[in-house]
């Protein structure tokens, strides 16, 4: 028998992690141009829910100014932050 998803929801929101595994600024390496899409937020549709930074493996997205902002240099355009985003701020766009 599978496990109820409910089983693994933290009991207080206490228990909810705060940060993602590593601080934005962890990695060392440029993005090494391999990249052929990118995340771009509307900054009027984001409410700063901080959601797609929870969920960034690489710890790219950063908060400045109330809303979210990426790191361009580090992102790998792996399009989770869009997938997570509710209120649909991002989007995917070719890299230029």
């Amino acid at each position: 028998m599978k496990p109820f998803l409910r089983e693994k929801i933290p009991a207080k929101l206490s228990e909810i992690p705060e940060y993602t595994a590593y601080e934005a600024g962890y990695l060392v390496t440029g993005n090494a141009g391999w990249r052929n899409i990118r995340p771009v937020i509307n900054k009027e549709k984001c409410v700063g829910c901080l959601q797609c930074y929870l969920h960034c493996p690489d710890g790219v997205i950063f908060k400045k100014d109330g809303k979210v902002d990426i790191d361009y240099d580090f992102c790998k355009g792996c399009g989770i932050c869009k997938r997570i985003c509710k209120p649909g701020a991002i989007e995917m766009e070719a890299e230029k």
